[in-house]
């Protein structure tokens, strides 16, 4: 499983930072999954999220893995609108109300980022998706 995967699902909330024109938004996220070695999220089509993501691809995403550790990971997102990537991500990550064939469930993969875990206790590890 890829390691950026687990770590997402260990804090089990995160949160996903976007852009809107120059105002930073950032908003909880929950599901993840692994499709052919690539971390993938979702969302709707039809929240501002989305349309962020679609118009600057750059995000953010942080979360808490315990009262020490933090993971932090930055890259660019693509959407996949593969009906068959997206059954395996709500196999992974069942996300109530949406199917693999409705109008608004869409998935976004990192093509490319970083990840950075840290610790109030050790040092920290960098590695790249």
């Amino acid at each position: 499983m890829n390691k950026a995967v687990d770590l997402l699902r260990k804090c089990k909330v995160f949160f996903l930072a976007t852009n809107e024109a120059d105002q930073p938004r950032v908003r909880p996220f929950g599901a993840v999954a692994e499709i052919n070695g690539k971390l993938y999220i979702c969302t709707s089509n039809n929240k501002n999220c989305f349309k962020q993501m679609v118009a600057n691809p750059k995000i953010e995403m942080a979360g808490m893995l315990n009262n020490e550790d933090w993971v932090r990971i930055c890259g660019i997102v693509k959407v996949d609108p593969s009906v068959t990537a997206k059954e395996e991500f709500l196999k992974q990550s069942p996300v109530p109300g949406y199917s693999a064939n409705d109008e608004l469930f869409e998935i976004l993969y990192f093509e490319k980022g970083v990840v950075d875990i840290y610790s109030f206790t050790r040092d920290p590890e960098h590695f790249e998706l």
